[in-house]
């Protein structure tokens, strides 16, 4: 493939050492939960996950710029009728390894449906882990901003005297809002919970990405012509959604048919854009 858009056929701790260190400005990926996907990745167990991701995690570390950003998708499953620590224990070992958490992103899943088991509910989100390699990073928020909502209409119509001051919690919690701040405002920024459905027409990959949700971290945490990675391509979601946005997308994947997939949509996707 070109050098905007590139899928290389692999495992990923092994074919990360072929990137440059510093050259990627962002890495969103969703790998293989534990115990997931057997049929497809062989499935690790819970008790070895942190393990096995590690020394992918190094080598991410190496690629990422000192600016860049890192987004895991991942949610830890149920064992014997209990939820299992790994990701918990990922978390406190990435910091160990030098990654900095700077955030927690829920995926709300909007569309999921109704279901039980004997002792808890269906899932209907998903973590979405922010670190980097320190506090300073780039991030555009106003790139996400959302319209303020119907609400504000008549909200802010009639403002009362403590509407126009800092109205602390009454429960003394040290929270407080000045609803004046929302005056003359048509967006505002969005909350730390994204509110997307599942993918529905998930391109013959069990486990697809809806396309909002690469998007959504890719417009946050990038600019035009740089550098986009996906280490578990999987179907090639992120990648194609970052070649759409003009910057340069890079993925792995161990697995021979998606990558012939995705080479072909990313040929298709390189004619559309030229």
């Amino acid at each position: 493939m070109t050098e905007q858009s590139k899928i290389i056929l692999g495992d990923s701790a092994e074919k990360l050492r072929g990137l440059d260190s510093d050259s990627v400005q962002l890495v969103i990926t969703s790998p293989p939960y534990a115990d997931q996907r057997n049929n497809t990745y062989g499935g690790v167990h819970p008790d070895e996950y942190v393990d096995w991701f590690l020394p992918i995690a190094s080598e991410l570390l190496r690629v990422l710029n000192p600016r860049g950003t890192f987004v895991l998708n991942i949610k830890e499953k149920a064992v014997n009728g209990e939820r299992h620590t790994y990701v918990l224990d990922l978390i406190k070992a990435l910091r160990r390894q030098g990654w900095f958490w700077t955030e927690e992103f829920i995926w709300h899943k909007k569309n999921s449906y109704p279901g039980k088991w004997p002792n808890r509910f269906r899932d209907s989100w998903e973590r979405l882990l922010q670190f980097n390699k320190s506090k300073k990073f780039d991030m555009y928020q106003e790139e996400v901003m959302v319209p303020v909502g119907d609400w504000a209409k008549a909200r802010l119509k009639n403002l009362s005297d403590t509407d126009k001051i800092r109205d602390e919690s009454k429960v003394e919690s040290g929270f407080g809002k000045n609803i004046s701040n929302w005056v003359g405002r048509d967006m505002v920024y969005p909350t730390n919970v994204i509110h997307m459905a599942t993918e529905t027409g998930n391109q013959g990959h069990s486990a697809a990405f809806p396309r909002q949700l690469p998007e959504w971290f890719i417009r946050l945490f990038t600019r035009p012509g740089e550098t986009v990675l996906d280490p578990f391509a999987g179907s090639g979601t992120t990648l194609f959604v970052a070649q759409e946005m003009g910057r340069t997308a890079i993925g792995i994947e161990i697995v021979p048919e998606y990558v012939e997939a995705i080479e072909a949509r990313l040929g298709q996707l390189q004619k559309q854009l030229l």
